[in-house]
C-alpha cells in the first residue's frame, strides 16, 4: 500500500517466522526532514501504546539512510473497503465504534492525539477486531499535572497555527481552520467516521475542497433518516454530541464517549 507518509510492504520476520508490515519512506522523500521527523514520531507515539485495538509497533530502524517501521501485520480490511452505500450493519458499526473509542481513550490518556482518524486508518481483522493505524500526524501534548494553585495553563498548540493537517473530509472545524487541535478534535473525526459507517455516505464531503471545508465549519450532516434508514435516538444523540462545531460542546473525552 502507499499513502502520504510512506509505502507499506508485507514482509516476513525471519527471526520469529511471522508476517509483518514494513513501512518505509519513499527514497524521494528521505531528504525531507519534516517527513522524516513525522515518520519517527509516528513510530514512537504508536509504540508507546499497548492496546488490543491499536496497531503494534515492533521496531524502528534505518538502513542506508532509509527509515522504516516494522509493525504488526493485520489480516483484514479497512473500514473504507467495508462501508457500502448502505453502510455497515448497525450492530457491527456500534461494536467497531466502541473499540475505536477505547483505542482513542488509551491514546489520549497517554497524551497522544491521532489527528487523522478516518476509515482508511481503521482496519478490521478477520476475527472482527478493530485496529487503529497510522499515528503519522499524532502530536504529544503536555501532560504536566494540573494543581489547584494553577487556575490557568498555557498549552503549546498541538499544531502550528495556520497549518492544516489531516484528511479534509474527516477534519474537525478547528483543524480545518488551522487552529490548535486536541483530543476533542479526534472525537469530531470519530463522529464523522461513525456517521459514514451508519449512513453509507460521508457527512461533509462536497464537490470541492472549499465546499467541504465550508460544510465542516457551518453545516450539519444530512439526516440519516432521509435515506430511509432508521437509527436509535440514543445513537442520534451521540452523533450530534460528537459533531458539535464548538469543541467544548462535545464529549469531554473518549472514555465518556466509549
Amino acid at each position: 500500500g502507499e499513502g502520504g507518509m510512506g509505502v507499506v510492504y508485507k514482509a516476513r520476520d525471519t527471526h520469529l517466522d511471522r508476517f509483518v508490515a514494513i513501512k518505509v519512506l519513499p527514497p524521494e522523500k528521505v531528504a525531507d526532514p519534516e517527513r522524516k521527523r513525522r515518520f519517527v514520531q509516528e513510530a514512537k507515539a504508536a509504540s508507546a501504546l499497548n492496546h488490543p485495538n491499536i496497531i503494534t509497533i515492533h521496531d524502528i530502524d534505518s538502513v542506508d539512510g532509509v527509515e522504516f517501521i516494522a509493525m504488526e501485520y493485520v489480516d483484514g480490511k479497512t473500514l473504507d473497503e467495508m462501508i457500502s452505500r448502505k453502510g455497515i450493519r448497525l450492530n457491527e458499526a456500534l461494536k467497531h465504534s466502541v473499540e475505536i473509542a477505547d483505542a482513542l481513550a488509551k491514546a489520549h490518556a497517554a497524551g497522544i492525539i491521532h489527528r487523522d482518524l478516518k476509515p482508511g486508518n481503521v482496519m478490521v481483522t478477520a476475527e472482527g477486531r478493530v485496529k487503529v493505524l497510522d499515528f503519522g500526524l499524532a502530536k504529544l501534548t503536555e501532560t504536566a499535572p494540573f494543581g489547584e494553585d494553577e487556575p490557568t495553563r498555557t498549552m503549546k498548540p498541538a499544531t502550528d497555527e495556520g497549518t492544516v493537517v489531516g484528511t479534509l473530509a474527516y477534519m474537525s472545524p478547528e483543524q480545518a481552520e488551522g487552529r490548535p487541535a486536541d483530543a476533542r478534535s479526534d472525537i469530531f473525526s470519530f463522529g464523522v467516521v461513525l456517521y459514514e459507517m451508519v449512513a453509507g455516505r460521508r457527512a461533509f464531503a462536497r464537490g470541492s475542497s472549499a465546499e467541504t471545508m465550508a460544510a465542516i465549519l457551518k453545516e450539519e450532516p444530512p439526516e440519516i433518516e432521509d435515506s430511509g434508514k432508521a437509527i436509535p435516538q440514543g445513537l442520534r444523540r451521540i452523533l450530534d454530541h460528537c459533531l458539535e462545531k464548538v469543541p467544548n460542546h462535545r464529549f469531554r473525552d473518549a472514555q465518556d464517549l466509549a
